[in-house]
């Protein structure tokens, strides 16, 4: 649509779809496309228009290819919910495809194959023939890209007719997108087989580096791609492959010049000529400085790649550091980056420069920053032993400024510089001693004590520095609690002398008796057995040598480094973690029975879904479409699970507007409750509840139609409530006849319409079709359905959340008649509810358990459990930050321990 076509979208008409009907059936052509605009416009804002699809379809019939092309858009919405009447619409495609203009046959094939109806496909498999083989390269691209769709849907059909073979044919094509499509079409086929498909020969290999040059840039990526998989078969076909590739170092587009860096970085792995490599090196460097010149957002992605890169080959970017001192105007996380790359190329040669760029960071106005140009000064030191002394001089320097965060970040780093260079610079620890009132957080805290104890002998009164910390023992945290403990048993062993005689009896006696923290107390028991039986032993196990630390810039694995660089210009290296880390793949598999019914299961399909989307959760489905339809007379096949197109653009096609993303299918489990009966509601029946799936919340609905009439125009409405809990999109029910059901999950949003008033449980629901009135239900809010996956908790970290909550946020309340006759079983139930274990330990004769679980929001709920494993009553302790929620949550860890 041109942008004079918003009008269609601001219709207020009553009645619309009568009135849509009737202008889809003039006798004008004007009339016509305007009304089918209208029906995409208000199909694009998520109104129902499905059954309007016979009208529709019969606009098919035009040589108008502006109309052609909404009626597709329009089929490949709705098919799904009306395979038996698209296949009205086969005869249409079949003649498109047979029609003298290119761009309609190209239109009908790839529309065909948009379309994911099983009964379609078997219609798609002639036309597509055909077009693989047409005279016009813009046809055959389509076609290459309609073969990877028909694979996805039917794989056991494509290999039986040959296309894989066709698409094979095509890498030999005259035409470089034409080979291009199809390299990026046996790619995605290959992803999804188990067996190889896509393999380059010698002789392929010569076409696609030929086709290289003359296709576009999204098609040299897909190449280049392919040719990074290629293994040479020796240094000279590396080096000859790699001086076709060096020219796309130059192009514009920084998608181009990471894949073709990518492919030389495999390449350079077989060659051996020690002045290739290094000339290699000398140019890739200007095409990645060129990047950082780009926005801020490539150049982030710039350098998380250039990161992994300078991890394997250094020399690329040696000379070229000062292209990463950090500007003014940077954004942080681009700043942040940069500063690693510094530290990874900083030398002897450089380390000067480096050292003044992180010396005037350290003076900023961002904390983050400059805790972490303060870490990096540490980590030269660490690295370059020659440049350690002007490392510990500039740390010195920023302790005389006196700005809190930035002492406490020296003191840590200094603590690992001591430990990496022993018996070297100890004579500044006065200096450090003199900061000791300002410290108050525990990392820089649990240093400057462990600086104490591991230098006692040297420090005339260290008896009294660590006394100055024991006073807060039991409030301190476990971090520092435990590096308290052993840093006084190691002045204790160093000076033997009554002063540090009391201080371990007080020490040992607070980690043993006043603490809950079991790691504290199993340290201190340690110690003092040791203590009480073998001084000596003591002094072997205390004060033994340290392991010299070393340089941990390099901190990728190299097995693992191997596979993010096999990986460059992909999520995975902006990540860096492979892809099966955050890419799922899901493959079901079912055999079709003669009479085309699917008894239990899909047709064959795949499902990918980034769980780094699904954690933070900006991934959500589009719409509600409905998962599962049945029938009285024969069940029809379960929708098929989706999977992103990745290759829209490639054919020209904007697949956001039109490619539907399906629900994942609903699996079998206890049957949602009835919240509205039939008997209540002429017939209809619906019910539901909350459920969390994927880190989403989604309300799932099973509506059943018992009455005479078909029912259609669903349409939903959340009451005010506690939660604030809203649909997140349009409620999409497909028309139901008589006899049938549907089950549909609606996303849902919080904190939308907040009711006033103390929390309730309570969800008020309205729910209204074209057929009838408006019907009200009551349902409940399952609280434990909020539970987020990122809930869970270190021990120290418990313990320091439940200090930090005050104690009149503690609430308990009993359950009496609950039995738990297996811990373990209990544990499991709650994990899967996302309510994590965390501790257990013995009370008189009962046991006591921790738990730890987050609501959105990051609220966190702090639970202890009290009970007598197979004796009746369980007593609930909690502590939140919100303790007006505790009523919902008792609520919540009731119903799950009665399940």
């Amino acid at each position: 649509m041109s942008g004079h076509d918003s009008k269609y979208f601001s219709t207020t008409k009553k009645g619309e779809i009568p009135e849509l009907k009737e202008e889809l059936n003039s006798q004008y052509k004007d009339k016509r496309k305007d009304a089918v605009k209208k029906v995409i416009a208000a199909m694009t804002v998520g109104k129902d228009v499905s059954s309007l699809f016979t009208d529709v379809v019969n606009c098919m019939q035009t040589e108008n290819l502006e109309l052609k092309k909404l009626v597709y858009l329009y089929l490949i919405n709705y098919a799904k919910s009306q395979p038996d009447l698209a296949i009205l619409a086969v005869n249409t495609f079949v003649k498109d495809s047979q029609d003298p203009n290119p761009l309609i046959r190209a239109l009908a094939v790839r529309t065909m194959g948009c379309i994911r109806v099983d009964k379609i496909t078997e219609y798609l498999c002639d036309p597509l023939q055909r077009c693989l083989k047409d005279d016009d390269p813009y046809v055959r691209k389509t076609a290459a890209i309609c073969v990877a769709k028909l694979f996805d849907i039917n794989a056991e059909l494509v290999e039986d007719r040959g296309f894989l073979d066709s698409l094979k044919d095509l890498i030999s094509d005259n035409n470089p997108m034409v080979v291009a499509n199809a390299v990026a079409a046996l790619a995605e086929i290959q992803e999804s087989s188990a067996r190889p498909i896509f393999e380059i020969t010698t002789s392929t290999l010569s076409k696609l580096l030929t086709a290289l040059n003359e296709c576009t840039e999204w098609g040299q990526v897909f190449i280049l791609d392919a040719l990074s998989r290629y293994k040479a078969a020796d240094a000279r076909e590396a080096e000859n492959i790699v001086e076709r590739v060096t020219p796309r170092l130059q192009h514009a587009n920084c998608a181009v010049v990471l894949s073709a860096v990518k492919m030389i970085l495999q390449q350079m792995e077989l060659i051996t000529s020690t002045d290739v490599v290094r000339n290699l090196c000398k140019k890739m460097a200007p095409p990645l400085v060129t990047l950082l010149s780009a926005e801020p957002e490539i150049q982030y992605v710039a350098l998380r790649n250039i990161n992994l890169i300078v991890q394997r080959r250094p020399t690329i970017l040696a000379h070229e550091i000062k292209v990463f001192f950090c500007k003014y105007n940077d954004p942080i996380y681009v700043k942040m980056e940069k500063l690693e790359i510094m530290i990874k190329l900083a030398s002897d040669r450089n380390i000067d420069q480096v050292l003044l760029e992180f010396k005037e960071y350290a003076t900023e106005v961002d904390v983050d920053f400059v805790r972490k140009a303060v870490r990096a000064i540490g980590r030269c030191a660490i690295k370059l032993e020659r440049a350690a002394e002007r490392c510990i001089s500039v740390l010195l320097e920023l302790i005389k400024i006196k700005v809190n965060y930035v002492v406490q970040e020296a003191i840590i780093v200094i603590k690992d510089i001591f430990r990496r260079y022993p018996n070297t610079y100890e004579s500044i620890i006065a200096t450090l001693c003199e900061s000791l009132d300002t410290l108050d957080e525990p990392e820089a805290k649990a240093s400057m004590i462990w600086i104490i104890g591991e230098y006692a002998e040297r420090i005339d009164n260290a008896d009294e520095l660590l006394e100055s910390f024991l006073e807060s023992f039991p409030e301190e945290p476990a971090q520092v609690q435990l590096q308290l403990l052993t840093a006084t048993v190691k002045l204790f062993l160093k000076k033997p002398t009554e002063g540090p005689q009391q201080m371990i009896q007080v020490v040992l006696n607070n980690a043993t008796v006043e603490t809950d923290n079991p790691d504290l107390r199993d340290r201190a028991y340690i110690y003092w057995r040791l203590l009480s039986t073998d001084p000596e032993a003591a002094k072997d196990v205390v004060l033994a040598e340290k392991p010299v630390i070393s340089d941990d810039s390099n901190q990728i694995d190299p097995s693992l480094l191997d596979e993010l660089l096999a990986n460059i210009a992909t999520l995975s290296s902006v990540y860096h973690k492979p892809p099966e880390a955050f890419v799922t793949r899901v493959r079901t598999t079912t055999q079709k029975t003669d009479d085309d019914e699917y008894p239990d299961g899909a047709e064959t399909a795949y499902a990918e879904t980034s769980s780094s989307q699904i954690a933070d959760g900006s991934a959500s489905p589009a719409g509600n479409v409905p998962t599962r339809q049945m029938t009285t007379a024969a069940a029809s096949p379960p929708q098929p699970v989706p999977v992103p197109d990745l290759m829209g653009d490639l054919m020209g096609l904007d697949n956001s507007a039109i490619v539907p993303v399906d629900q994942p299918s609903t699996p079998s489990g206890p049957p949602l409750p009835v919240v509205l009966p039939a008997s209540a509601a002429q017939g209809l029946q619906i019910s539901a509840q909350l459920t969390r799936r994927d880190g989403q919340i989604f309300y799932s609905m099973l509506f059943e139609n018992n009455t005479q009439m078909p029912l259609d125009g669903f349409m939903i409405q959340f009451n005010k409530n506690s939660l604030g809990l809203a649909a997140g999109g349009p409620l999409q029910v497909p028309q139901l006849q008589p006899g049938t059901s549907a089950t549909i999950l609606l996303p849902m949003v919080m904190f939308q319409n907040m009711s006033a008033g103390p929390p309730t449980s309570l969800l008020q629901v309205a729910v209204k079709n074209n057929q009838q009135q408006v019907w009200y239900f009551n349902d409940k809010i399952l609280f434990h359905a909020f539970f987020s996956e990122d809930g869970r908790m270190e021990r120290g970290s418990f313990l320091e959340t439940w200090r930090s909550i005050p104690d009149t946020n503690e609430v308990s309340k009993d359950f009496p008649g609950i039995v738990l006759n297996s811990a373990d079983a209990m544990v499991e139930r709650l994990a899967a509810s996302n309510m994590f274990f965390i501790a257990k330990r013995k009370h008189a004769n009962q046991d006591v358990f921790y738990f730890a679980t987050k609501i959105p929001r990051g609220i966190p709920f702090l639970v202890e459990l009290t009970t007598a494993i197979g004796t009746p009553g369980v007593k609930c302790a909690i502590k939140t930050p919100n303790p007006e929620m505790s009523p919902l949550f008792f609520e919540a860890v009731e119903a799950l321990l009665k399940a």
